[in-house]
């Protein structure tokens, strides 16, 4: 399988040039979607248009028995690049930096391959190919891609799904797994704690916001080490905070909003109170405060076995010292909406560009080594593959 991902090579390229050069928002993947669903037409394959609002689903398989899905995610980020690359954005303000361009050539050329072992026969199943919108971001209704394509039966009668994600800032070729809770739960969370605010000479005639915040900062950021159990992993992270205007006036407000992760249900629970009531110390210096929390994606739990189908066709593929066991770590991915439909997992793969320069996800000068989209796609193919012919199940 890899001999003939390999063979696509300059094709995988070229898809994810094209991808990357005309970057889309969530939910306004028109001209990706229209290139997933010409490509896979031209491949024989059947295609779904519309799920998900922008979403494109791929069947193919004999109609019976058993269904693995592959998910790739579509949109791109709200973020100007940085870049002298020939591909680089041509939709000004809009970049992928986050690889998913990568995913979905990927499994372009998953669908390719697979194409190829259906035509030698002995299938007993049917592969879906999934390619999402709108991973990035909830819309104004806090409805993400995933929740969407579910909501339009993308994952009915789905008895697996896989995935992978690249990892800009690791080992080119590397393959990181981790069992069980990989992502985190990712919740946000606004403030406002407000006193009487007055003249900076004369702070005891009124009640002092920034002092207030003094008190309630340090109560927050003892949440994880003082109010949950150190063993079931959170964090509880500020990012803004804002308030006053000239040094010799205490302002009535302060205005902060940050992040909160866990992985555990029940520990995502107690942080959303244990967070509010940090807050609340503002009520005993005479003061107030209002607590908005807007909860995000769940955490993203990979199962043991789905996970080791794809670590036996890494190892096989490329060798155990190139399989690394690790921990993800509190990054966030909507695709654990469909970890909880269906049994699924999903795998890091490594893909620095080996300069020296660090490219992360999510800035402006994001990028990925391309040496591994045939790596990529031929783990997932032969996954799926083994899975249809009653390999594994």
């Amino acid at each position: 399988m890899l001999e003939r991902a390999q063979a696509l090579h300059e094709e995988l390229i070229r898809l994810r040039r094209d991808l990357h050069a005309h970057p889309e928002l969530g939910f306004q993947e028109f001209r990706t979607a229209t290139l997933v669903a010409d490509t896979l037409t031209e491949l024989g394959i059947d295609v779904k248009t519309g799920v998900g609002r922008t979403g494109i689903v791929g069947q193919m398989g004999t109609g019976s028995g058993p269904t693995i899905a592959i998910r790739a995610d579509m949109d791109a980020l709200p973020i100007l690049q940085k870049s002298d690359a020939p591909y680089k954005s041509q939709n000004e303000g809009v970049m992928h930096a986050c690889g998913h361009d990568a995913h979905t050539a990927m499994l372009l050329g998953a669908a390719h391959l697979l194409k190829q072992s259906m035509a030698e026969g002995n299938w007993h199943g049917n592969v879906r190919l999934l390619f999402q919108p709108s991973e990035e971001a909830f819309d104004e209704n806090g409805i993400s891609g995933a929740t969407a394509m579910i909501s339009d039966g993308a994952l009915k009668n789905v008895d697996a799904v896989i995935a992978l994600h690249v990892a800009s800032d690791k080992l080119s070729g590397q393959i990181r797994f981790q069992d069980g809770y990989s992502l985190a739960n990712v919740d946000s969370f606004k403030a406002w704690v407000r006193g009487d605010g007055g003249h900076g000479a004369y702070p005891h005639t009124g009640s002092d916001p920034l002092h207030m915040l003094s008190i309630i900062l340090p109560a927050i950021y003892a949440i994880p080490s003082r109010r949950i159990n150190p063993l079931r992993g959170c964090v509880v992270s500020l990012g803004q905070i804002s308030g006053g205007a000239a040094p010799n006036v205490i302002p009535n407000e302060v205005y902060l909003q940050g992040t909160i992760r866990s992985y555990h249900d029940d520990v995502r629970e107690q942080l959303h109170v244990e967070v509010e009531r940090a807050l609340k110390l503002a009520e005993q210096m005479g003061g107030s405060y209002e607590f908005q929390l807007t909860k995000g994606y769940p955490a993203m739990f990979n199962n043991v076995e789905v996970n080791g189908w794809m670590r036996d066709v890494a190892e096989e593929i490329v060798g155990e010292t190139a399989v690394v066991e690790t921990e993800f770590g509190m990054g966030a991915e909507d695709f654990a909406y469909m970890t909880r439909q269906a049994k699924g997992a999903m795998f890091m793969l490594g893909a620095a560009i080996d300069d020296g320069i660090v490219r992360n996800h999510h800035t402006d000068i994001f990028d990925i080594d391309e040496n591994v989209l045939p790596l990529g796609t031929a783990i997932l193919a032969e996954t799926a593959h083994r899975f249809v012919t009653g390999k594994i199940r």
